[in-house]
């Protein structure tokens, strides 16, 4: 089975030539590149149909992409609401210590004692760093920030984080 990866939502078009407005869900500018194949998902068709960038453009903050596909606004007119898509064999090789959100939400994070924490559910960018929502059976959801100090070891093979926590970072710390 073909496992997808949301790029960005067509949430509307763009002048008469078949330009649509997306909002990107991607950190990498280069999936929408001329050239690029992507996967259109619709709702309720059974299958993606596949799309071939033509052009991109940044406009207040949406990327406007056209279709090789398509040719005027009747034809991208039903687009709206879409899902565009990659595949793994599309994904970017990453730095070490770099990972995609998808590798590292469901780990179990635990302590370098050992103390279980609970699993990643979320994760945040608010600035500096990323900052991973750890849900606790019973408790308030954690915080953790991807910092060197506090990120000790991420397998996502075995999807287990381990982390140094720092002073106030756990709620039971006296």
């Amino acid at each position: 089975m073909t496992t997808y990866f949301n790029v960005g939502k067509i949430v509307n078009t763009h002048g008469i030539k078949g330009e649509v407005k997306v909002v990107r869900i991607t950190d990498f500018e280069d999936r929408f590149k001329p050239g690029q194949s992507l996967f259109l998902f619709q709702k309720n068709a059974l299958k993606p149909l596949i799309v071939t960038v033509k052009s991109h453009r940044m406009h207040k903050g949406f990327d406007m992409l056209m279709f090789e596909e398509y040719s005027n606004i009747n034809e991208v007119e039903p687009l709206k609401e879409s899902i565009l898509k990659i595949t793994a064999d599309y994904q970017t090789p990453l730095d070490e210590h770099e990972y995609y959100y998808h590798e590292i939400l469901g780990c179990n994070v635990e302590t370098t004692t050992g103390k279980k924490l609970g699993e990643i559910k979320e994760i945040l960018s608010p600035g500096a760093n990323d900052v991973w929502v750890v849900k606790q059976a019973g408790q308030k959801d954690l915080l953790i920030p991807y910092i060197e100090d506090v990120v000790k070891v991420v397998d996502v093979e075995q999807k287990r984080v381990t982390i140094e926590p720092m002073e106030g970072l756990l709620p039971d710390e006296d």
